[in-house]
C-alpha cells in the first residue's frame, strides 16, 4: 500500500551504528543478585509502596500503588523478599537518588494468579482501561506518559489516525528494530487493541527504511487487515513524534499543543506489546527490551531484561571491557546522557546503553564563541532560531526566551550535532527550561500564598462589619425600647401623674392636721409641754432624704457602669441602660416626694403661726 509522504525541516544524517547490536536474536538477561525498583518509572507522582522489609512477594505483584489519576503502579519483576525500601541512584541526568524498593530474587520464578482475557471485546472499554492502568503500562518510547490516560482523549478530540512509531531513528538503538523482527504479532495485537479503544479511521505503522526485515515481518503480521505498514525515509530525527506525524499526514502539531489536537495520536512499539500482554496473558509491565551496544563490549546485542535489573549486570553479561570502556551513555548519543555510575536499573524507559570507547564517541573539544553561521536553524526540525535561544538562555532572559517558543524545542541535538564552535546548545536549552519550571513552581507557590492572605483579609473584615452591625443593632434596639419606655412614662404621668400629686398632697396635709389637732388635745390634757411641728416631722424628711441619697448613689454606680460596658462594646449594654432609667426614675421619684414633704411641712408650720 502506497501512502503519500510529506517532509520535515531540517534534519541530520549521523552515523547510524545500528549493525552491533542485530547481529544476534533477543537474548533474555540472567537473573541478578538484587532488583532495584524506582518508585517513578513515570511521569506523574511517585508510587507508593505497598509492601513492608521482609515480605515475600510473587511475580507480577503490585508492591507499590499510585493514589491519583497521573501514574501507574510498581510490581515484582520475579519472586522474592522485600530486602529494604530506601534511596538509591536512579536513572536520571542530575545523577541522583530516589526511592526504591529493593528484591532479593528467590529464583522460583511464582507467578500470581493470572487473569488472562482470550477475547477483549467481551470486556467494555473501561475495563480495559483500567487493566492497563492496573498493570503498570506507560510509554516504553520516551518520557514515560501513562498510557491509559493517553488512549483517554478529550471527548472534543476525535482521533482520526492511530500511527504505531518504529522509526527508532537515533543511532546504536536497536531495540524496536529487534522487537518488531521477533514479535510482529503481539505488535499487530497491541495495535489491534488499541485500535478497538480508540476507533481511529486510519491505522499506521511506520518504520525506517533502514528495517528491511522488520518491515517485512510487520506486513505478514498485518496481512489481511486494513493496518499500514509506512516505510519513511531515514532522517534523523523522523521518529520524534511531531515529525513523524508531519511526514505520515502532512499536519503540523501546533505549538504547546498535543497530536490529539489535529486528531492523531503516536504509541511505541514497545508499548503495544505490552497491552497486548496485559489483556491477553494477564502480566503486567515487568520487563522491556534493551540495546547494550559500543566498542567496549565484546558481545553487544538486544536484552530482554527484568525491570530493576541493574546495568552493571547487563553489561557484564553483554562482555563489558572495563579497561577499554571510555563513558556510559543511557539512551543513544544524540539525546542520551552520561551515566555517573553503572549500578542504576533498567527502567520503563530504558531502551539503550552505549559502552564507548574514547575513540568511538570522543569527548567534544572546548566550547568556542559562536560564528552565527546559521546551520543551528537550518538543522531544527521545529523551525526554531537556536541561536537566539542560546543567547538568551545563556544571558538568563528566560522570558524572551520562551516567547521564542523554547519548550517546543524536542532537545533532540540536530543543532549541537552540526554546530561548528561545538557549544552545547541543548544542554543551555535544558537548563533554561529547568529555570523558568522553577520560576513558575515559585510564582505559582507565591500567588496562592497571595489568594490565601486576601481570602484571610476578606474574612476578617467581613466578620468586624458582622460584629459591628450587630452592636449597632443591639444599640438601635435599646434606644427604641428606651424612647417606648419613656414615652409610656409620660403618658402615665400627664395621665395620672396631677391627680395622684394632688391626691398624694391633701392625703399629706389632712395626715398633718390630724396629728396637729391630736398634738393639741395632747397638750391641753397633759400640760405645757409641747412639741414643735419641725421636730414632728423630722423623722420623716430624714428617711425621705435617705432614700434620695441612695436612689442617687445606685443611679451613679449604674451610669459608671453603663460607661465602661460602651467603652468596651461589651453584650451587656442595653442591659445596664434599662437599669439606668430604672434608677433614673428612682430618682426623680425620691427627690418629688422630698420636695412635696418638705412642702406640707411649710404649709403645717404656716397653719401653726
Amino acid at each position: 500500500m502506497n501512502s503519500q509522504l510529506w517532509d520535515f525541516s531540517g534534519g541530520i544524517h549521523p552515523a547510524e551504528n545500528k549493525v552491533l547490536s542485530t547481529r544476534r536474536p533477543i537474548e533474555s538477561s540472567t537473573l541478578p543478585e538484587r532488583l532495584i525498583l524506582p518508585l517513578q518509572q513515570h511521569i506523574g507522582a511517585p508510587a507508593e509502596p505497598c509492601v513492608a522489609v521482609g515480605d515475600r512477594v510473587l511475580k507480577g505483584q503490585t508492591i507499590a500503588t499510585v493514589s491519583g489519576t497521573l501514574g501507574v503502579p510498581v510490581h515484582a519483576p520475579t519472586s522474592g523478599t522485600i530486602e529494604a525500601v530506601s534511596m538509591h541512584p536512579v536513572p536520571h541526568p542530575s545523577g541522583m537518588s530516589d526511592q526504591c524498593i529493593i528484591l532479593i530474587p528467590d529464583g522460583k520464578e511464582e507467578w500470581i494468579q493470572r487473569t488472562p482475557v482470550e477475547d477483549f471485546h467481551t470486556l467494555d472499554r473501561e475495563t480495559v482501561l483500567q487493566r492497563i492502568r492496573d498493570y503498570g503500562i506507560a510509554g516504553l518510547g520516551g518520557a514515560g506518559f501513562p498510557t491509559n490516560i493517553k488512549l483517554r482523549p478529550p471527548k472534543d478530540r476525535k482521533v482520526s489516525t492511530l500511527i504505531l512509531n518504529g522509526a527508532e531513528c537515533e543511532p546504536y538503538i536497536t531495540a524496536d528494530d529487534m522487537t518488531m523482527r521477533e514479535r510482529s504479532d503481539e505488535i499487530a495485537s497491541g495495535l489491534r487493541l488499541m485500535a478497538w479503544i480508540l476507533r481511529p479511521e486510519r491505522c499506521v505503522i511506520a518504520v525506517e527504511d533502514n528495517k528491511p526485515e522488520a518491515i517485512t515481518a510487520l506486513r505478514k503480521a498485518t496481512s489481511g487487515t486494513q493496518t499500514e505498514v509506512v516505510v519513511i525515509p531515514t532522517k534523523y530525527p523522523s521518529g520524534g513524534e511531531k515529525q513523524l506525524i508531519q511526514i505520515l499526514t502532512g499536519m503540523e502539531v501546533p505549538s504547546g499543543g498535543i497530536p490529539a489536537d489535529i486528531g492523531v495520536m503516536c504509541q511505541n512499539i514497545g508499548t503495544a506489546i505490552a497491552v497486548s500482554r496485559a489483556i491477553h496473558r494477564g502480566e503486567p509491565l515487568i520487563s522491556r527490551v534493551t540495546t547494550i551496544t559500543g566498542q567496549a563490549v565484546s558481545e553487544p546485542g538486544t536484552f530482554d531484561v527484568l525491570l530493576g535489573t541493574p546495568i552493571s549486570h547487563l553489561l557484564k553479561q553483554a562482555g563489558l571491557n572495563e579497561q577499554a570502556v571510555d563513558r556510559l551513555i543511557l539512551g543513544g548519543p544524540m539525546m542520551g546522557y552520561t551515566l555517573e555510575t553503572p549500578d542504576v536499573p533498567v527502567v520503563k524507559t530504558t531502551n539503550c546503553v552505549i559502552a564507548s570507547t574514547a575513540q568511538e564517541l570522543p569527548a567534544p573539544p572546548p566550547e568556542q564563541p559562536c560564528i552565527r553561521c546559521g546551520m543551528c536553524a537550518e538543522a531544527c526540525p521545529m523551525e526554531l532560531l537556536p541561536q537566539q535561544l542560546f543567547w538568551y538562555s545563556k544571558a538568563g532572559e528566560y522570558e524572551k526566551a520562551e516567547h521564542l517558543n523554547l519548550f517546543d524545542c524536542i532537545e533532540c541535538g540536530a543543532c549541537s550535532y552540526v554546530c561548528p564552535s561545538s557549544i552545547p546548545l541543548v544542554q543551555y536549552y535544558r537548563a533554561a527550561k529547568g529555570e523558568i519550571r522553577v520560576q513558575q513552581a515559585e510564582h505559582l507557590k507565591a500567588d496562592r500564598a497571595r489568594e490565601r492572605f486576601e481570602a484571610r483579609q476578606a474574612r476578617l473584615e467581613r466578620e468586624q462589619q458582622e460584629k459591628e452591625q450587630r452592636r449597632k443593632d443591639r444599640a438601635k434596639a435599646a434606644a427604641e425600647a428606651q424612647a417606648r419606655k419613656q414615652a409610656e412614662a409620660e403618658k402615665a404621668e400627664s395621665e395620672d401623674g396631677p391627680t395622684n400629686d394632688r391626691a398624694a398632697k391633701a392625703a399629706l396635709v389632712q395626715e398633718a392636721l390630724a396629728r396637729k389637732k391630736a398634738k393639741t388635745e395632747s397638750a391641753g390634757s397633759a400640760g405645757p409641754a409641747k412639741e414643735t411641728p419641725a421636730e414632728q416631722e423630722k423623722p420623716d424628711l430624714e428617711a425621705l432624704e435617705k432614700q434620695l441619697s441612695q436612689a442617687t448613689a445606685k443611679l451613679n454606680t449604674m451610669q459608671s457602669m453603663l460607661n465602661d460596658a460602651k467603652a468596651e462594646n461589651a453584650d451587656n449594654v442595653e442591659k445596664l441602660e434599662r437599669a439606668v432609667a430604672k434608677n433614673h426614675d428612682r430618682v426623680k421619684r425620691a427627690e418629688t416626694a422630698l420636695a412635696d414633704a418638705r412642702s406640707v411641712l411649710a404649709d403645717t408650720q404656716t397653719t401653726d403661726s
